[in-house]
């Protein structure tokens, strides 16, 4: 069986359910080119039998391609029960070559179409209510809808990559997005809050689910620095390609042309699928030796073929490492050797849902409520994006010269520090032009800065049979965060400036002093040694 081919269990279940989702999708063109005479306004129109049987197709081949990329039974038994497996990682000694850029380059590509999908969020919540005559906290309820697709979407697909594997899990979420395009050409908006949830839940899928399988074949050396640097640069160009995207396509196509851009968008992920190989670690718990060299002899170069070909008794250069993990459910996250950090990373990624989603989402209505003019509001947070830009910078350094778990404390602290001197504004009648940007300043880049270390640093601190999963929970804490802020928003609880500041500054505290007692340090550190030093 070829390394490259890992995945496809059952290539032609695979392929034909592609084919199956893509007849789906174009199955509800008819419907959006008779909107072209009416600037593509589709509201009230009936659905067509094509329409029907489209919608069918795509469920159908979903499940066609869900099978194709299946396991055996064998293999599930392996990777969830058999812990005798070694784990070979003589490629964490090796310089980065082409086989690694490429894979981050890809990786990148694919995080950037992630990003992308819920960032249109934005731009189509004004035409659609424009087009369904809806006011906009009812249009609002596609982005509680989206969240709480990441959050479902988050753990599922975290526990589908530690099963099916982690090309396979990107692959089946390239396919949802795909099949959500049809949201595109729905007349009614009850359909596009269904289309969302699941947009939501395999954006939530894929994000967790990238930095686990860099993590996993990265060489330790440029692991930390480049898994920050894949969240950074990902992030930025997503958003950047959904702001585009609308401001090309939008004025030609309406609002529904952003949802078909997830036929193409998820397209190309299938297509780069060739240049994702499966973790080798994730081939060595699976029990496939085999091919598990093989793809470490592709990311090693030359230089390690004969010490790969070779076993450790025989080659004193070729560590070999059993790790055998007592670890063999979900629950364990929650309890035994992981159970502090987890509660840590889980804490800190609901305060910081609270703080994005929430806080952050009302500032500029507290800042005019303070007295800062509607204008000076506007260019005091663009002011403050700009300033906050450079912070990525300074993230991906500390944590590759100084500390992985120390530098996220450090931006947990700031992020406290910042919401605290809010707090004391709000309290203190504070109005202060320097004040208020400096505080604005501070917590976007501290924000900026947790996140961006947060989802990695759980890729790095899990075992491989739970890597995928505890990235997983740990994304959807953040989402879950953002839940809880989107319903807090809706009852008013941001409207007190300084109470909403200091209540979610304590979780917040809380999260950094409970990290800073249990993390470890993961730079430059092998993932098996990781596991070494939380078993001591």
């Amino acid at each position: 069986m070829k390394p490259d081919t890992m995945s496809f269990h059952h290539p032609v279940a695979f392929w034909v359910g592609c084919l199956a989702v893509v007849a789906g999708v174009f199955a509800h063109m008819p419907m959006f080119l008779m909107g072209r005479a009416m600037h593509w306004q589709l509201v009230g129109m009936p659905m067509t039998p094509l329409m029907l049987a489209g919608m069918a197709l795509i469920p159908a081949g979903l499940l066609l391609s869900t099978f194709g990329l299946m396991p055996r039974l064998e293999q599930v038994r392996r990777t969830l029960h058999d812990s005798s497996h070694l784990h070979f990682h003589i490629a964490d000694g090796v310089p980065l070559n082409r086989e690694h850029w490429k894979l981050v380059a890809v990786l990148v590509v694919a995080l950037a179409i992630d990003v992308m999908k819920p960032a249109t969020l934005g731009f189509v919540v004004p035409g659609m209510s424009a087009e369904y005559v809806i006011p906009k906290p009812t249009a609002s309820l596609l982005a509680l809808v989206a969240l709480i697709g990441t959050t479902v979407g988050s753990v599922v697909w975290g526990r589908l990559a530690d099963v099916f594997g982690r090309r396979a899990a990107i692959l089946l979420s390239a396919l949802m997005f795909m099949g959500t395009a049809i949201c595109g050409a729905m007349p009614a908006f009850g359909w596009n809050l269904v289309m969302c949830f699941l947009m939501g839940a395999s954006a939530g899928g894929l994000l967790p689910i990238t930095f686990t399988l860099m993590a996993e074949t990265i060489p330790s050396a440029h692991r930390g620095w480049l898994l920050v640097a894949l969240g950074g640069v990902g992030t930025s160009a997503g958003y950047l390609l959904a702001a585009g995207s609308a401001s090309l396509l939008e004025p030609m196509f309406s609002w529904r042309v952003l949802w078909l851009l997830g036929l193409p968008t998820g397209a190309i992920i299938l297509f780069l699928n060739r240049y994702i190989p499966e973790s080798p670690r994730f081939l060595s718990n699976a029990g496939y030796e085999r091919e598990a060299r093989a793809v470490l002899r592709k990311f090693a170069g030359d230089s390690a073929s004969d010490a790969i070909e070779t076993d450790d008794a025989q080659h004193p250069g070729a560590p070999v490492i059993d790790e055998r993990h007592p670890v063999v459910g979900m629950r364990q996250l929650l309890r035994g050797r992981h159970a502090r950090i987890t509660w840590g990373l889980v804490m800190c990624g609901i305060a910081w849902g609270l703080v994005n989603f929430g806080f952050v989402l009302w500032l500029p209505v507290n800042l005019a409520g303070m007295g800062v003019e509607a204008a000076g509001v506007s260019r005091l947070l663009a002011l403050s994006a700009v300033l906050a830009l450079p912070g990525i910078g300074v993230v991906i350094w500390l944590y590759h010269r100084w500390s992985s778990f120390k530098s996220l404390v450090l931006f947990i602290g700031l992020t406290t520090l910042a919401l605290l001197a809010f707090f004391a504004m709000g309290s203190g009648g504070v109005h202060s032009q320097a004040v208020t940007m400096a505080a604005t300043v501070a917590l976007l880049v501290s924000v900026s800065g947790v996140i961006a270390m947060l989802i990695p640093y759980a890729a790095e601190i899990y075992p491989v049979h739970l890597r995928g999963t505890g990235s997983g929970v740990i994304a959807a804490s953040s989402k879950f965060g953002g839940i809880l802020g989107a319903g807090l928003g809706v009852l008013g609880f941001f409207g007190n400036f300084a109470l909403s500041a200091v209540l979610i500054a304590v979780p917040m505290a809380i999260s950094g002093v409970m990290l800073w007692r249990s993390g470890i340090e993961t730079r430059g550190q092998g993932l098996e040694d990781i596991q070494d030093a939380l078993q001591r």
